[in-house]
């Protein structure tokens, strides 16, 4: 591999990589990890991410691409700092998920798969995230809010806008 592509990822997450391919029978097990993990630290899977994955199962990236766009969780564009998903499936949306979605789109000024000027928040209006029983609910990036109700999301997003701040990401000023 050449310095240029070792450079696409930390050495933690090469190390990772190295490791997830020599953990399964078959290179290409490793994909949908591999994937997951390159999104987590870089925010998307970029033309690099997808020929460097390929490269390093041994497959093309057509078949890096193919498998890819199956999976919603997985992006091929920017998402926000905070990616905000909203349930509308069944049971959020029969206990109120289109009002809190709703209520999202209006707090941020964006649609689905919008990103805020900021680049701090994207939405998205996503399938079961497995919580039905603690409808509605949203995550963010891998944080679970449940049991919403409109009236819930100034508050969730100020608390990611302080979150931020406090990190000093953004400036609310």
């Amino acid at each position: 591999m050449s310095d240029e592509t070792m450079a696409l990822f930390s050495p933690r997450l090469a190390a990772r990589f190295d490791a997830l391919v020599l953990k399964y029978p078959l290179r290409r097990s490793a994909l949908i990890p591999m994937l997951l993990y390159a999104q987590d630290e870089i925010g998307y899977l970029s033309d690099a991410v997808i020929a460097d994955v390929a490269q390093r199962i041994g497959i093309t990236e057509l078949e890096v691409r193919n498998v890819a766009s199956y999976y919603s969780m997985l992006r091929f564009k920017p998402a926000g700092k905070y990616n905000v998903q909203v349930c509308t499936n069944i049971s959020c949306m029969l206990r109120g998920g289109y009002d809190v979605y709703e209520r999202f789109q209006e707090e941020l000024g964006i649609g689905h798969k919008g990103v805020t000027a900021d680049g701090l928040f994207s939405l998205e209006e996503v399938e079961c995230i497995g919580a039905c029983c603690w409808a509605p609910a949203i995550q963010v990036n891998y944080d679970f809010h449940d049991e919403l109700t409109p009236e819930h999301v100034a508050g969730i997003v100020a608390g990611y806008r302080g979150q931020a701040e406090a990190e000093g990401t953004v400036s609310l000023a």
